[in-house]
């Protein structure tokens, strides 16, 4: 995708959040007290090296979320620039599974610094949502970032339901230690396999929220996906349709992935797997995430380089591919390599308070730790509507130069739902140009 499209894309995004929550005055709010005092001064970040003048707070820190075994997810948090008592709580989150929200989303994407070549400097991303939310990124499950454990089996236990549980348990815990934010408006937010993550998350929360206490109740009120993973069937049929629509594959291609690979089955074959090849050969010169963007052309890091994820992760076919840890870029093709050199600087961890137990292992966007996944649903459609109908709103967009999961995956997995349409296709405007094309969507 053009890059600046983009931001300013997102830009927007994060301003409509401010609409979209039906902006309020929270009223008195909590303020920390003892423990939860404490706490917070520990997680202050007061300046970061080679980082620009601000005026909003910045936290982070550890929260464990599993004592028995030593779990701990690693956070970083961010204040809204301007009145953030007034404005909602959103969590990001990033998918893989296995990959950082704070190295793609919170370096690269929404969070308000950006990373510099060479310089080791840090310059204000102009693009950033805390203009419009108070923000939260979290590295979710453990071996992901400067998450861990101290439990080594537990690595080889996580998929979908274990990610979903210990992100549920680091925001009992988190709401307990910033407080004042329990009673704003919270929202999930996230990319590709966060179509995952964020309904999962999301349906937790809803199921909690009838039982729990009225303290660790949270005040959920809505996800947004982009490009997200949804269905499998739909996101692979759409991914082929989307490369040979756009010209990055041949007719010949085409025609022997569409005659031999069955995507409504979760098992593959080798006449498949042998087209696929094909279809992936042309992506290691291309820009998969951003098809008109340049690649970066220098030597990658070994951290980066990703094993391929055994077990239940599906679909099948593009897991074998290795398709699920293809770097993303940001505005630079480069970006992600600037992100990895500042996070590994000693002087930076010590400033936010990360890897305190000296894991072995350099930070890096995506985990090499993580080489099993053993629950992955074929598809979340089911627990879309059944938020949908719990009347939590749900904001699904798509980028239109993702070749990943494009928005024809994304247009084939809406239609599946078979919510009744209540604005059909049309234009979205920001200062008099148009931006984007929408359909508002209602289950009745």
């Amino acid at each position: 995708m053009n890059t600046s499209r983009t931001c300013s894309f997102l830009l927007i995004i994060s301003t409509a959040i401010l609409r979209w929550s039906h902006v309020a005055v929270y009223g008195q709010q909590p303020q920390p007290t003892g423990r939860a005092f404490l706490e917070q001064k520990a997680d202050r970040v007061t300046r970061l090296p080679g980082q620009p003048l601000v005026s909003f707070k910045q936290y982070a820190g550890y929260v464990t979320v599993n004592e028995t075994h030593g779990r701990a997810l690693f956070y970083w948090f961010f204040e809204a620039e301007e009145s953030p008592e007034k404005k909602p709580l959103l969590l990001w989150l990033n998918g893989g599974p296995g990959c950082s929200s704070i190295g793609y989303g919170g370096m690269e994407e929404l969070g308000p610094f950006v990373a510099q070549n060479d310089t080791l400097k840090l310059r204000l991303n102009n693009h950033a949502w805390n203009r419009a939310a108070n923000l939260l990124f979290l590295e979710s499950p453990v071996g992901v970032g400067f998450s861990y454990t101290n439990t080594s089996s537990d690595i080889k236990q996580l998929g979908d339901k274990v990610t979903a549980q210990d992100s549920y348990t680091f925001l009992l815990k988190w709401f307990r230690r910033f407080p004042q934010y329990k009673s704003h408006k919270f929202f999930i937010a996230g990319e590709s396999y966060a179509g995952h993550y964020v309904p999962q998350l999301a349906d937790l929360i809803l199921e909690k929220n009838k039982t729990i206490s009225d303290e660790d109740r949270i005040n959920f009120k809505g996800i947004m996906i982009g490009n997200a993973l949804l269905d499998d069937a739909a996101d692979q049929t759409g991914m082929i349709d989307y490369a040979w629509d756009h010209a990055v594959i041949s007719d010949r291609v085409y025609d022997a992935v569409k005659s031999k690979c069955n995507f409504n089955d979760s098992r593959s074959s080798n006449a498949c797997d042998g087209a696929l090849e094909d279809y992936f050969d042309v992506y290691k010169i291309i820009d998969m995430y951003s098809l008109y963007a340049p690649s970066c052309v220098d030597t990658t890091p070994n951290s980066t380089r990703r094993p391929h994820i055994h077990g239940k992760i599906s679909p099948y076919a593009f897991s074998k591919n290795k398709a699920w840890h293809v770097k993303p870029t940001g505005y630079d093709p480069c970006q992600s390599q600037y992100t990895e050199s500042y996070m590994n600087r000693p002087n930076v961890q010590a400033a936010l308070h990360a890897n305190t137990t000296k894991i072995p292992y350099p930070w890096a966007h995506c985990s090499g730790a993580i080489t099993y996944w053993n629950d992955a649903p074929d598809s979340v459609l089911p627990v879309i509507k059944k938020l949908v109908a719990g009347g939590i709103r749900v904001w699904v967009f798509s980028g239109d130069t993702d070749g990943r999961i494009p928005v024809t995956s994304t247009r084939l997995s809406l239609k599946k739902l078979g919510l009744n349409i209540v604005e059909d296709w049309s234009p979205w405007y920001t200062r008099s140009q148009v931006i984007d094309i929408i359909i508002n969507m209602l289950d009745i």
